[in-house]
């Protein structure tokens, strides 16, 4: 092999090496997302009568019980025992995303029947809710799964990543160990909502891509449908 080849070569390894999904994550804090299921929770509590699932304490009591373990489970990884909490938060996650598919679901229909025509400003408030927390719900998605979450994230040998984002393919744009957090996913989940598409962040995997796909839909029948007809009745 030439000494060219081989120059290349190892540059190409010592890239790989301190590339910032090649590298484990430092330790990441938690209280970020847990704020935003208590947003969540916030925003569901909140929901005209309805567009509740059964009565109105019932899902968020559920996603109360799972989240205060969560609070003052340390975070450990998989190997460490951690799958427990893991599954925990996983559950915790489709709750809210499944509760708030059905609000909207309960929205369109009350859109359809017509018997929340003289409730435009409670509709498109109901509509400003679900939108905010699809953002959230998703966010916690993402969040929770890229490279198999964030207890994995801080081993060597956590997955190759689920979104490309910008600082990792563009040299000096953050430091080589760098890694995204919350904030970051929820952007992300916030460019989509708004956009129904991606924008400077690239789903990689077939999960990450369904997940946009479903993030888009719901947004989309959201601001494009029933918040458009809620415009409609105030005017």
């Amino acid at each position: 092999m030439s000494d060219d080849a081989q120059l290349a070569r190892t540059k190409q390894e010592r890239s790989r090496r301190t590339a910032a999904w090649g590298n484990p994550t430092h330790k990441e804090p938690h209280w970020p997302a847990q704020v935003a299921v208590v947003i969540a929770i916030a925003l569901y509590v909140t929901l005209p009568g309805k567009l509740t699932f059964g009565p109105w304490w019932l899902v968020p009591a559920l996603e109360i019980v799972l989240l205060v373990p969560l609070i003052f489970w340390p975070p450990r990884g998989i190997a460490e025992g951690g799958m427990s909490r893991r599954v925990t938060a996983l559950v915790l996650i489709c709750i809210i995303n499944l509760s708030n598919i059905a609000s909207l679901g309960l929205l369109i229909h009350e859109l359809l029947s017509g018997t929340l025509k003289a409730l435009g400003s409670h509709l498109l408030l109901g509509a400003v809710q679900i939108w905010i927390t699809n953002i959230i719900v998703f966010a916690l998605w993402y969040w929770e799964l890229d490279r198999g979450g964030p207890e994995e994230r801080m081993h060597l040998e956590h997955s190759a990543p689920d979104f490309l984002f910008p600082q990792m393919v563009t040299p000096g744009s953050a430091p080589p160990n760098w890694a995204p957090r919350f904030v970051d996913y929820l952007f992300v989940s916030f460019t989509n909502a708004t956009a129904f598409s991606p924008t400077d962040t690239m789903p990689l995997t077939a999960w990450a891509k369904m997940l946009f796909l479903v993030q888009a839909s719901t947004s989309l029948l959201t601001v494009a449908i029933v918040a458009a007809r809620a415009v409609n009745i105030l005017t």
